[in-house]
């Protein structure tokens, strides 16, 4: 915390030594090749959140308690943001388009262990891998950046960033139907077929990608702490996500569970389809973007953090609902807190891109470990809460972090 009150910038260092790419060029980027990343990039976060629908199902096969089993959908989560730490500062220094191929391997190779999981440890080993090869998703947004023309980048990262939003919402629908159907091992191996045929295709259609650094590896990640450090805008963007992301976390992580016990008696297809009330919910979060140009991107991330708080806190009526309206309750805070939580990443996207254009790859990588540190406390905080004190602790944890990221946002920050 003591850096977040260090408010004023030191001098920038001096650059990085870069070299020109070559091979890659912006007329490789084609419709079809966009389309291939997208589809890359949705499928491979997808793996993050495919064992969220499918706990109450997995806690009753493999034989864990509901705390136990809360450890899945965090150990994916830490595996991500460590993934993203160590990795992908890697896309600067090394071919994109290699990476990619090493890690659609590695990423397929996790799933199908998790599909052949004995016990709960092989499974939790697992569920760390997933997590560490799916940042395979941030190695393709920068080639698509990297590969777009100037006057289209912005569309370009647009579309695949559609993708990898519809893979984060989709994936709890498809895994509920598909282990309610057929079981949770064949969603694990559908995935990793899934994986592996749209990887092998996008490797094909890639160019090679050159190097933009020859910083060594020691050198890429000392440069995300000294980023973090010198930035305070960067320092709040990423504490803000990382607290609206472990109420998103807590929740997600604990609705299967809850719904799968007294009063409902619910399956996990029912579980993932509250995932298509949310992809209504981010699906409009493009709004953020035209608001954000209009009015800032400052008042949109408390606009997307208040809507967000304010969801959280109506679902904890629940207990004074009978169990009918609880699911109409559910889905509609599940609208409101996924319009909210997006809203908020654009709009620190927006305000991270701007610090320093020749540090995007790495400020995205410090935002997106802050969002992922919140996601695993929350799946963690979240399995407890329920465990220890039920569903309503779980919605009083997930309205204070929304609201602890709203006086984030609203901490004003001197000029440097």
């Amino acid at each position: 915390m003591s850096s977040i009150h260090n408010l004023h910038d030191r001098p920038a260092p001096v650059a990085a030594p870069t070299v020109p790419a070559t091979d890659a060029t912006p007329h490789a980027l084609s419709p079809r090749l966009v389309m291939l990343l997208a589809v890359a990039a949705g499928l491979a976060v997808a793996s993050l959140y495919y064992s969220q629908p499918m706990l109450g199902i997995l806690a009753t096969d493999i034989g864990a308690s509901d705390l136990h089993i809360g450890y899945v959908p965090t150990l994916t989560q830490l595996g991500y943001a460590v993934g993203i730490l160590l990795l992908a500062p890697l896309g600067d220094r090394h071919d994109r388009r290699r990476i990619i191929l090493v890690k659609t391997i590695a990423l397929v190779a996790a799933l199908l262990a998790a599909a052949a999981a004995p016990s709960l440890g092989v499974l939790l080993a697992a569920s760390l891998a997933i997590g560490l090869t799916a940042t395979l998703a941030q190695d393709i947004v920068p080639a698509a950046a990297t590969l777009a023309p100037p006057s289209q980048r912005g569309k370009v990262v647009g579309s695949v960033m559609t993708g990898l939003l519809l893979g984060i919402l989709l994936s709890r629908v498809i895994s509920g139907v598909i282990a309610e159907a057929l079981g949770w091992r064949a969603m694990f191996v559908i995935a990793a077929l899934g994986v592996g045929g749209i990887g092998v295709a996008t490797w094909r259609a890639l160019p090679h990608i050159a190097p933009t650094t020859t910083l060594a590896y020691r050198a890429l990640l000392a440069s995300l702490l000294d980023l973090f450090q010198r930035h305070a805008a960067l320092r709040r963007a990423a504490l803000a996500q990382g607290l609206l992301s472990l109420g998103f976390s807590a929740f997600w992580s604990t609705l299967a569970v809850m719904l799968h016990a007294e009063p409902f008696h619910l399956g996990a297809a029912v579980a993932g389809a509250f995932g298509l009330a949310g992809a209504v919910g981010a699906l409009a979060a493009p709004v953020a973007g035209h608001l954000a140009d209009r009015h800032g991107p400052e008042w949109v991330t408390r606009l997307g953090s208040g809507l967000a708080a304010l969801s959280f806190a109506l679902m904890c009526a629940s207990p004074l609902l009978t169990p009918h309206a609880q699911l109409w309750l559910l889905a509609l805070g599940t609208i409101g807190f996924d319009l909210g939580v997006q809203a908020a990443l654009i709009a620190h996207q927006t305000i991270v891109y701007g610090i320093d254009p020749g540090a995007r790859s790495r400020l995205n990588a410090v935002l997106f470990v802050g969002m992922f540190v919140g996601m695993a406390a929350g799946a963690t905080l979240g399995s407890a809460a329920l465990a220890h004190w039920g569903w309503l602790a779980v919605t009083a944890l997930a309205t204070l972090a929304a609201s602890a990221a709203l006086a984030v946002r609203f901490w004003r920050v001197p000029a440097a």
